[in-house]
This record gives structure tokens, C-alpha cells and sequence, in this order.
């Protein structure tokens, strides 16, 4: 079987070839930010987002990014092209680098690791999609910069595993009473005169590229909507719920908590959130 051919810090090449060193801060420390693109039809999906995104995070962590959103994408695509990629996604991870021992603090002048490879997997025949999700609540016990995109991501990870072994797809995190988001996607509700409810952005939340994109979808559509927080006894009364990220687009969510939401099947809003979506990159993918 082929092996994938990644990208490590200026070179392609085998993954079995590509190492980094136990002293780089991203193992370390998760001291690294990342993104993933999703693929369709062998183009990048809402790229120019996601790559503003790594620059603000970058900017925030003041982390140097070695190579221009140009070479970025240039980059992506030499990935798609050597590992004949059509659906799927390309993930890239930035740390802060290596500088030859563990030590907390850090030089400005280190130099980072970048790294890059590609996922294949389908995105447009999805279960989920067709059936839904069902959905956990719990604690949300990440620190309060969640709008930059870090490799710390155990909470998230506990919060998925916690929600398989309850018998559900993810979980919904809660602070202060009110819904943040999911396990690693933005949460949204519909009321039952057809209106979506959603977080507004801040530190409390990642920036989701998809979200914003839905977004535009649903003014598009005349579809009304409210941005503001909810609580998860709200979720559990409401006609629709979903979920949105990079790689999954639209998710329904037919469950919460054991409780099922509306009539326990894909609702409608959903449903055209996401094909309208997915006809829109198709049209307009790089």
C-alpha cells in the first residue's frame, strides 16, 4: 500500500519518514495552533478562511509563520495532487519549535515546525448526515481562549470518549448554564417559528469558517437568525438542532441528552443549510 506523502518543514516526503524531535514545544507543551480544510473534487473548501484563521491565531500566540498563505495553499494542493486526493481533508500544524530541551519559557528567534498531510475520508455520503447525531451535555472546562485554534484539545477529547461510551456521537459543552459549542464544532438550535439560534463570536468560542459561511447561506435563503447564547434546556425544547465544522459541513442533531429533539429525524433547516452549502463550494472551491 502507498504510503502518504507529507509535507515537514520544506520537504515532502514519506510519513513513515517525517519525525520531530521530543523537545519541539507542540509535543511538549501543545504549544502549536492547527487547521483543517476540507477537500471536495480534489479543490480546498473555504481555504482563504481557514488560512486567515492560522494567521490570527499565530498572531494572538505570537507564533511565526514561516511561509506565506500563498505558499500555504501552493503547498495544499503539491499534498492533494501526490496523494490523488478528491474528498477529504488536509490538516496543518504549526508549534512553536524546537529549542533543544524542555523549558517553559522560550527565545522569539526559535524556529518553528510546520507540518502537513492529508486525510481521506467521504464527506458528501455521510451517515451522520442522513440519520443525525445524538449528543451528550457536560461541563466545559477548557481554558477561555477557545477563539484561537491550539492543539490543546484533551478536554475535547475526554468530552468525545465520555460521549461514546454514554451510547452518543458527541457532546455539547456548558458554561455558566448556557451552550458554548460541541466537542469540536459550532452549536446552533431552531425554534419552532423557524429561527436559528447560535453563539456570537467571542473568546468563549472558536471562529468556525463554516460557520460564518452558514451564516451568509441562511441570509441567502431568508432564513432569520439570532445570535446569542442558550441555554441546554432551550436545546432540549427546540424544533431543530445541528452542528457545523470544516469537515462535517452540517450535522442534524435528532437527540440531547437522551431527549429527542423535534421528531427525532434530520429537520429541514438542516437539511438545506447543508445542501445549499455544499452546491455553493462546489460551484466556488479553489
Amino acid at each position: 500500500m502507498m504510503q502518504r506523502i507529507v509535507y515537514m518543514n520544506g520537504s515532502y516526503v514519506a510519513e513513515s519518514d517525517a519525525t520531530v524531535s521530543i523537545f519541539d514545544r507542540g509535543f511538549l507543551f501543545a504549544d502549536a495552533v492547527y487547521e483543517v480544510t476540507a477537500v471536495l473534487a480534489g479543490k480546498l473548501v473555504d481555504n482563504k478562511g481557514h488560512l486567515a484563521r492560522l494567521e490570527r491565531s499565530c498572531k494572538e500566540l505570537g507564533m511565526k509563520l514561516p511561509v506565506s498563505a500563498d505558499e500555504l495553499t501552493q503547498i495544499q494542493r503539491t499534498l492533494i495532487e501526490k496523494n490523488q486526493l478528491t474528498e477529504g481533508g488536509i490538516y496543518l500544524q504549526l508549534t512553536r519549535g524546537n529549542e533543544g530541551d524542555r523549558d517553559f519559557s522560550y527565545s522569539d528567534d526559535i524556529k518553528p515546525t510546520l507540518v502537513l498531510f492529508t486525510q481521506q475520508r467521504a464527506l458528501l455520503d455521510s451517515q451522520a448526515a442522513k440519520e443525525g447525531i445524538k449528543v451528550i451535555s457536560m461541563e466545559d472546562i477548557r481554558w477561555r481562549r477557545r477563539d484561537i485554534k491550539t492543539t490543546s484539545l484533551l478536554p475535547a477529547c475526554l468530552a468525545k470518549h465520555l460521549a461514546h461510551q454514554a451510547g452518543a456521537d458527541d457532546a455539547w459543552l456548558i458554561e455558566n448554564g448556557l451552550v458554548t459549542e460541541g466537542g469540536s464544532s459550532n452549536a446552533y438550535i431552531v425554534t419552532h417559528d423557524n429561527k436559528i439560534i447560535t453563539r456570537p463570536l467571542s473568546n468563549d468560542i472558536l471562529h468556525g469558517i463554516t460557520r460564518a459561511s452558514l451564516l451568509k447561506v441562511a441570509e441567502d435563503c431568508q432564513i432569520e437568525l439570532e445570535q446569542r447564547a442558550f441555554t441546554i434546556e432551550e436545546a432540549y425544547e427546540a424544533k431543530e438542532a445541528f452542528v457545523s465544522s470544516a469537515t462535517t459541513f452540517v450535522w442534524p442533531v435528532v437527540a440531547i441528552d437522551g431527549k429527542t429533539i423535534g421528531d427525532g429525524q434530520p429537520g429541514e433547516i438542516a437539511k438545506k443549510l447543508r445542501s445549499t452549502y455544499i452546491e455553493m463550494v462546489l460551484a466556488f472551491t479553489q
